[in-house]
């Protein structure tokens, strides 16, 4: 089962971190939109689950952050004679971090659109038995004391189908 995650997680990454992934959109959506938004390059991606307080601790943080990662595998057994058919819910979590308030917000939700976008531009089949249908789900976390003294987390939550020998 931890391949099932550990390949997912891979997977999702490179859809993020390509070319015309979360790096390129941020940039097409911060001229569209006209306001000065931190770029994001694809070592701000990182395939890891750590607690903001322990990664700002442990690593060099330059932010904006995206974590993906998998938090929970279903095998539901959908096709009975292989050994894993089921789905795996990731989350990408993008942390945001800045000394002021004013457009903290803003530029977390900016991110966001990003994110989606890429998501909804990669539909379908990834290949390795991996399938994305589309839908996710999206959840803002309160601003708090953190990164460069203040920090705001979303978390996008998507379900990929998997089906594998």
């Amino acid at each position: 089962m931890l391949t099932i995650a550990g390949s997912a997680t891979a997977k999702l990454r490179g859809i993020l971190a390509a070319d015309n992934g979360v790096p390129a959109v941020v940039a097409a959506l911060s001229s569209q939109q006209g306001v000065e938004l931190p770029g994001i390059c694809a070592q701000q991606i990182i395939a890891q689950n750590v607690a903001p307080e322990i990664a700002e601790h442990s690593l060099a943080s330059k932010y904006p952050l995206i974590y993906i990662y998998c938090s929970k595998i279903v095998n539901s057994l959908i096709e009975k004679f292989r050994a894993f058919s089921g789905a795996a819910q990731m989350v990408v979590e993008i942390r945001v971090s800045q000394d002021r308030l004013e457009s903290l917000e803003s530029n977390l939700q900016t991110y966001v659109d990003a994110v989606t976008q890429v998501l909804q531009g990669n539909r379908g089949d990834w290949g390795d038995g991996v399938c994305f249908s589309g839908g996710y789900e999206v959840a803002f976390s309160p601003v708090k004391h953190g990164g460069r003294n203040l920090l705001q987390v979303a978390k996008v939550a998507v379900v990929l189908e998997i089906s594998s020998d």
